[in-house]
């Protein structure tokens, strides 16, 4: 498995980066005098490791705040009800042939990859709960659900450069699942992805 340090970086990549800088130079953390160097070396570095170094001595814009608001509660899930999908750098993917918990969780630390696909995937339940977590500049989760089913992110708080792309393509089907989306991005993001189911 290939380190995630020694992946060629994106246009993207890089542009988070940036706006980091921008917001450490705001903050007083670095002089303008460091912001231009920086910048330099984050549109010239080739791999996601160089981009690390770039800032790996700077905390995540707004972490001194503390606190970061919630606008739901979820009812705490019974043991052995609750999938915790958690990754600090790595890659995490639930997929193939499994049975959904009413409760799932999925965190992404800096760098981390994590992939939920529910289009083979047995759910009994109407509704399913997926509590986010993404507090990397690099951080994603990916959700891949059938056609028919639709995720609400409403209640996802989206913080500094977080982000989540949902478009549902199709309403609700009978006998569709509404994932509901809840948790924090403060700088990641999250991509979902609506397929048609496979047998």
């Amino acid at each position: 498995m290939t380190d995630h340090r020694e992946v060629r970086a994106s246009d993207h990549d890089r542009d988070r980066v940036a706006e980091v800088l921008r917001a450490a130079v705001s903050e007083g953390r670095i002089t303008l005098e460091e912001l231009n160097e920086r910048v330099d070396r984050t549109y010239a570095a080739r791999t996601l490791g160089e981009l690390d170094d770039v800032v790996v001595d700077l905390p995540l814009p707004g972490a001194s705040s503390g606190i970061v608001p919630r606008t739901a509660v979820l009812p705490v899930p019974v043991a052995g009800d609750a999938l915790q999908l958690h990754t600090t750098s790595g890659r995490v993917e639930q997929a193939g042939r499994w049975s959904v918990p009413p409760y799932l969780s999925a965190k992404a630390g800096r760098w981390g990859k994590v992939k939920i696909d529910f289009t083979m995937a047995d759910c009994p339940h109407r509704e399913v709960s997926l509590d986010l977590e993404i507090t990397s500049w690099f951080g994603d989760i990916v959700v891949v659900v059938p056609r028919g089913w639709v995720v609400r992110d409403e209640e996802v708080v989206r913080r500094w450069m977080g982000a989540v792309y949902n478009r549902p393509p199709v309403p609700l089907a009978p006998g569709g699942v509404i994932v509901r989306l809840t948790g924090y991005v403060q700088t990641g993001d999250v991509w979902v992805r609506y397929r048609k189911a496979t047998t």
